[in-house]
C-alpha cells in the first residue's frame, strides 16, 4: 500500500455518488488548497470536515455514505466548507414500509482454530477476568462499600493471587424511585444481570442498607439465576434454585458502629475470595467471547477508520461463533432500513422496529428527538448531525445478519450478531452491555475519552493518528493508519481480533493499567419520587 504525501491536499469520499468528502490533512487545509482532482478550496476547511465536490444548489440533498445527510440551506459552490449550520437535517425514516429481512447474505466459512485462556463458569458462560463483585441495592451504601473495597484490596487481595480485583457495583438506584412503575423493570433487571456477569464467577455478594425500596430478594429473587449454555444457541428457560443470598445489611442490629459494618463485609468477602482463588484459566474457543462494541467522542473519521475496522473484526467474531452486541439506539435510528433488511428473519426485524419506536416515544416525552444526540465535540470533529453520525456508527456491526434483539437490561439468549437496545450515552450503554453478559468491550473514539469499566476489559481504538500519538498510553489500537494509507481496514480488523483474544486471556488494556473506570449508570426511564 502506497503512503500518500502528508503535505498533499487529500480528501476521502465514501461513495462514488457522494457530493461531499472529508479533508484528511492534519490541521485541515487553507483556502486555495488544490487537490489532485483539480478541486480548489474556496475557504479554510478543518480536518475531518466536509468539502463540496460539486456545486450544490440551495434545497438540494447533500450526500455522504450515499445517504442524504441534509439539505443545503443555501448555494454551496464546489470547494465550499459544508458544516452543520448550512444543512437542514432530514426527517427521521418512518417505521412503516421498511425492508424486512430482505438481504440474502452469502454463507461464509466458519473461522475455526482460534482460542483464548478464560475462566469457565458453572452456567456455561466464560469470564475473561476473575473478579469479586459486591452488588449494592441502593446508593446510600456506596461510601461504606467503597471504604470496604479499599481495605479488601490492601489487606485481603494479596492473599488470593488468582483473583484479579474487587469491584463495588455502585449505582444511583434503589430508593426514592417509583419502583412499581412499568419501566422500573429496566434498571432492576439490569442490576440483577450485571451481578451475574461472567467475569464474576457466579459469586453473588450483596450489601444492603435495609430500608430501601429495592430489597435484596426483589433484586435477586430465588430462582432468578438461569442456566445459560454458551455452547448452545439458546438459553435454558428453567431457572435454578440458589441458596439464600449472601447479604450484609447495614441496618442490622448486630452492627454497632461503622467498623462493625466493614468487618462484616470483609468477613463475607473472604468467603467469596477463597472460592474465586481456586479458579484457573483454561483454553476456550473464540466462540465463548461476548463482545460489546461502542463509540464515544465520535468524529468524521469514526465511520472511515475505527468503526469499519471494528465491523471487520465483528464479522470475524461471528464467523468464529462468538457473540457481538452493537447498541446506541439514537445512533442507529437513521439506519433502521439497513437494520431491518439485515434481520435474520421477520421476527427480528419487528423487534428492531419495536425498540426504535419505544425510544422515539421516550424522547418525545422529554420534548426532544434524535437530534439532541450530537455533541459539540462531534460537530467540531466534522459530524454535521445525527444522520451522518449514524451512518458511521452502524458500520461497527459489520455485515452479517442480525440474529436477535435485546431490550435494555436484558440478558443474552443466543449467539451471533445482536442489537442490544441502549441509550447512546457511553457509560449507560456500557452498563447495559455488561448486563447483557459481555466479557470484552471495544470502544472507538475520535475526539478522545479516558473511558473504562472496572468489571470488563475495554479496548480503546483511536480514529486518527494524531489522537493515537498524543494519547499513546490511553489508546490500545490506532485505526488512523487507515486514513493515512499505512494499513487497510482488513489489517486493522485482524489486529483487533487477535488483540481481543490476548486481552481475553489476561493482557491488560491501558484503561486497566491506569485503573480508569467509569461509574455504572443504570437506565431508569421510570419516575423518581
Amino acid at each position: 500500500m502506497s503512503i500518500p504525501d502528508p503535505m498533499q491536499p487529500l480528501f476521502i469520499r465514501m461513495h462514488a455518488d457522494d457530493n461531499v468528502a472529508i479533508v484528511v490533512n492534519k490541521g485541515g487545509l487553507a483556502s486555495g488548497a488544490r487537490f489532485p482532482s483539480g478541486l480548489t478550496l474556496r475557504e479554510k476547511v478543518p480536518e475531518g470536515h466536509k468539502v463540496a465536490l460539486v456545486d450544490i444548489a440551495a434545497g438540494m440533498p447533500v450526500r455522504r455514505y450515499n445517504v442524504v445527510i441534509g439539505l443545503a440551506l443555501s448555494d454551496l459552490p464546489a470547494g465550499s466548507w459544508v458544516h452543520e449550520r448550512l444543512l437542514k437535517m432530514p426527517e427521521a425514516r418512518k417505521l412503516a414500509d421498511l425492508p424486512i429481512a430482505t438481504e440474502n447474505r452469502a454463507e461464509t466459512q466458519p473461522l475455526n482454530g482460534y482460542a483464548f485462556e478464560g475462566y469457565r463458569n458453572a452456567d456455561g458462560s466464560v469470564g475473561t477476568r476473575n473478579l469479586l463483585a459486591i452488588t449494592t441495592t441502593v446508593q446510600c451504601v456506596a461510601g461504606v462499600v467503597d471504604f470496604a473495597v479499599h481495605r479488601i484490596k490492601s489487606e485481603l487481595l494479596p492473599l488470593y493471587p488468582h483473583v484479579d480485583d474487587v469491584v463495588g457495583l455502585e449505582h444511583s438506584y434503589g430508593c426514592g424511585v417509583a419502583i412499581d412503575a412499568p419501566d422500573a423493570v429496566i434498571p432492576i433487571r439490569a442490576l440483577r444481570n450485571i451481578s451475574l456477569n461472567p467475569n464474576f464467577g457466579g459469586e453473588v455478594m450483596v450489601v444492603s442498607l435495609g430500608c430501601e425500596k429495592l430489597q435484596p430478594d426483589r433484586l435477586l429473587p430465588q430462582g432468578s439465576i438461569p442456566i445459560v449454555d454458551r455452547r448452545a444457541s439458546a438459553i435454558d428457560q428453567k431457572p435454578i434454585e440458589h441458596e439464600s443470598l449472601d447479604v450484609v445489611c447495614l441496618q442490622d442490629e448486630s452492627h454497632v458502629g461503622f467498623m462493625s459494618m466493614i468487618d462484616s463485609i470483609m468477613r463475607q468477602a473472604k468467603v467469596h475470595l477463597e472460592r474465586l482463588n481456586l479458579r484457573r484459566r483454561e483454553a476456550c474457543p473464540a466462540a465463548d467471547l461476548v463482545v460489546g462494541v461502542q463509540c464515544g467522542g465520535s468524529d468524521a473519521f469514526s465511520g472511515v477508520t475505527a468503526n469499519p475496522a471494528v465491523g471487520f473484526a465483528t464479522d470475524l467474531l461471528v464467523r468464529a461463533g462468538a457473540t457481538v452486541m452493537f447498541s446506541e439506539t439514537t445512533e442507529v435510528r437513521d439506519a433502521i432500513d439497513q437494520l431491518t433488511a439485515r434481520a435474520a428473519n421477520p421476527e427480528v426485524a419487528q423487534e428492531l422496529i419495536r425498540e426504535m419506536e419505544w425510544y422515539d416515544n421516550y424522547l418525545s416525552k422529554g420534548l426532544v428527538d434524535r437530534s439532541a444526540n450530537t455533541t459539540p465535540g462531534n460537530k467540531k470533529g466534522g459530524l454535521s448531525n445525527i444522520v451522518e453520525k449514524a451512518m458511521g456508527s452502524i458500520v461497527k456491526s459489520g455485515s452479517r445478519p442480525i440474529a436477535g434483539v435485546l431490550a435494555p437490561g436484558e440478558k443474552l439468549r443466543q449467539k451471533g450478531l445482536i442489537f442490544a437496545a441502549t441509550p447512546a450515552s457511553d457509560f449507560i450503554c456500557g452498563t447495559l452491555q455488561l448486563a447483557a453478559g459481555m466479557n470484552v468491550h471495544i470502544f472507538t473514539t475520535g475526539r478522545g475519552t479516558p473511558y473504562g469499566l472496572a468489571p470488563v476489559p475495554v479496548i480503546k481504538v483511536a480514529t486518527r493518528n494524531d489522537l493515537a500519538e498524543r494519547w499513546h498510553d490511553l489508546m490500545d489500537v490506532n485505526a488512523g493508519r487507515i486514513a493515512s494509507g499505512e494499513a487497510s481496514i482488513e489489517e486493522v480488523g485482524w489486529e483487533l481480533f487477535h488483540l481481543m483474544l490476548e486481552v481475553a486471556s489476561g493482557k491488560k488494556t491501558w484503561a486497566e493499567h491506569w485503573k480508569l473506570h467509569n461509574a455504572l449508570v443504570l437506565f431508569n426511564p421510570a419516575p423518581i419520587t
